[in-house]
């Protein structure tokens, strides 16, 4: 495999017209990203001048520019901070000053966010109106950089990623450790060149970014990207360019199977979907299946680049519901709270170590805690191994129930809800007890304003132990999420606490 830094010239090399990137009415061959980058690299040291190590802030939805701007980065020791253009303006603000981000490029698409990179030099993507400062035209000669920087320990990537709690914090993946999230990636998807990847998911996360796109640009596939996710276009998509593999969170699954062109769309196209990032619901998995398409599941996180334990295709029917095994290039252990590992079918805590995993946190001289020990990335997650080396998803840790000295993993009893269908979302959190320490409480929305405590409470009849079943419902309108989408912990139990809350 080339160095990070050299992959769009190898396939240029290679297959200089094949199309590297579909997006919206264009079609980009290897050649001509390859060329773009080079220019954006040229124009990066050699106009604005930036110095090994600089970090360039990037906000705006997905486009060909935003993957030539990493190359690019990568041909100059630069480094590059995709922006989640769904947080607060106070958000992306705080962010850009903790990187310490000497440009911002700044795509049309969030144009109206600029004000909230104030004080950071700006360039606009995509602009043609005059005054305004923007990336050299996509004409002309690329230019020279005046020496190669692709050694594979430099940073390259820099994504904020945050909990449920807590402030944001900066993970720095190196070339390297593209490189191999890359070949986990291409052993998971079985993925070729012949490969057609389907990108919706938002590039300024590792899923949408690293799990198939930067992989596919690395073995000579074909990229079908999208500025932002749509469920309508997606499955216009699919049926269109017919693409043999694509990136699908349990949101966007929900969305495509609720919509009224799914059960007409032909999806035969699809070799696998991917999914993860959060607990997959049983039921979504199985829809797929049922139209001849096998669900992998990966768990990972941007700590890991992410990919870290996963389905291969072979395994998504038998394992339907597990993460995985190990990845090809990662180490994984379970072990309890003292750090002893656990036997098979013991829950345990998740811990990480291998290439593709993030070199640490930026400026981690700041943090009062890092998950990062002796190599080994600490994951808070709780999953159990079997004896085929499978890994099943429990929960995470700091989510745990402890209830008469018994552990009760939320994704339990929320599994058993979500197959249901009786409510709209819900989760489940810890309220404090006298005489168990903790029960746990379930927190809805509902999907019928007929829809009662009891209704809910019976759900959990015959399924779980009896020292598990919630002792309370609280009714909301919506769950309590921070900008990423994840339910915010802390409120949820700022919202069970109380012992009588009636609707909130």
């Amino acid at each position: 495999m080339e160095a990070f830094a050299d992959w769009l010239d190898a396939n240029a090399g290679r297959t200089p017209h094949k199309a590297a990137l579909i997006f919206e009415d264009q079609t980009i061959s290897y050649a001509e990203l390859a060329a773009r980058s080079a220019r954006l690299a040229a124009w990066l040291q050699n106009e604005r001048g930036l110095a090994p190590g600089a970090r360039i802030a990037w906000l705006g939805f997905n486009t060909p520019d935003m993957l030539a701007m990493l190359f690019a980065c990568a041909r100059t020791a630069l480094v590059m901070l995709p922006l989640n253009w769904r947080l607060s303006d106070e958000e992306l603000a705080a962010i850009v000053a903790d990187a310490g981000a000497t440009l911002a490029v700044v795509d049309r698409s969030c144009a109206d966010r600029a004000d909230a990179l104030a004080g950071v030099p700006l360039v606009y993507a995509r602009e043609r109106r005059k005054g305004l400062s923007r990336l050299p035209d996509e004409d002309g000669d690329p230019g020279l950089v005046a020496s190669s920087f692709a050694a594979p320990e430099r940073g390259v990537l820099l994504i904020y990623t945050s909990g449920t709690t807590g402030r944001a914090k900066g993970a720095l993946l190196t070339q390297d450790a593209l490189c191999f999230n890359a070949r986990n990636a291409q052993h998971m998807h079985g993925m070729q060149a012949a490969d057609r990847i389907l990108t919706v998911l938002p590039m300024f996360h590792v899923g949408g970014i690293n799990i198939q796109t930067l992989p596919a640009l690395e073995c000579g596939a074909t990229v079908i990207l999208e500025a932002r996710f749509d469920a309508a276009r997606t499955l216009a998509l699919i049926a269109q360019e017919r693409p043999t593999l694509t990136v699908q969170v349990p949101a966007t699954l929900v969305a495509l199977l609720a919509h009224s062109e799914w059960a007409d769309t032909d999806i035969s196209c699809l070799r696998a979907c991917a999914t993860g990032s959060t607990d997959v619901p049983l039921p979504l998995i199985e829809a797929l299946h049922a139209r001849g398409v096998p669900v992998i599941q990966i768990y990972g996180a941007t700590e890991t680049g992410p990919v870290a334990i996963y389905q291969c295709i072979e395994h998504a029917y038998s394992h339907a519901g597990s993460i995985g095994r190990c990845g090809l290039h990662t180490e994984v252990r379970l072990v309890d709270e003292c750090g002893h590992e656990v036997a098979d079918g013991v829950p345990g805590e998740i811990l990480v170590r291998g290439p593709h995993v993030a070199c640490g946190y930026w400026d981690h001289q700041t943090r009062d805690v890092t998950p990062f020990v002796d190599g080994w990335f600490v994951s808070g997650d709780v999953a159990e191994r079997d004896a085929q080396g499978f890994f099943w998803f429990k929960d995470r840790r700091k989510h745990v129930i402890i209830s008469g000295g018994e552990n009760i993993y939320p994704a339990e009893l929320e599994r058993v809800i979500a197959v249901s269908g009786l409510l709209r979302e819900a989760a489940v959190a810890g309220r404090a007890d006298a005489h168990w320490g903790e029960v746990p409480v379930v927190v809805a929305v509902r999907a019928s304003a007929e829809t009662e405590s009891e209704d809910v409470l019976r759900l959990f009849d015959g399924h779980l132990a009896r020292y598990k079943l919630p002792k309370d419902v609280v009714f909301v309108d919506a769950l309590p999420r921070n900008a990423m989408g994840k339910v915010e912990v802390q409120r949820l139990r700022e919202l069970v606490k109380n012992d009588n809350p009636g609707d909130a």
